[in-house]
């Protein structure tokens, strides 16, 4: 088995990275943070794991948007769940 996680979208993350806004972002998501969360989900200078009740979500900061995901380790996947403008994800 590799080493890497792989990466899986949710549908409802399919549909939000459609909206206009979301699209150019769609491409760097693919080829720049993907591979990163393949190698590491869990640590990285704009990842961070979020707290309280939402403690089993890591978030991705991609200037003022935020892509949020969960990871099952057993699986060795990460599950990216949602994207956001900062100003609405808090």
């Amino acid at each position: 088995m590799s080493d890497e996680f792989l990466i899986a979208e949710t549908e409802s993350f399919q549909k939000i990275i459609q909206k206009s806004q979301f699209r150019s972002l769609h491409s760097k998501i693919v080829d720049y943070i993907y591979p990163q969360l393949r190698q590491n989900p869990f640590f990285g200078t704009n990842i961070k794991k979020l707290k309280g009740a939402l403690s089993h979500f890591y978030r991705f900061r991609i200037g003022s948007y935020r892509l949020f995901y969960t990871i099952d380790t057993n699986k060795y996947m990460v599950f990216i769940i949602t994207i956001k403008d900062r100003k609405d994800s808090y």
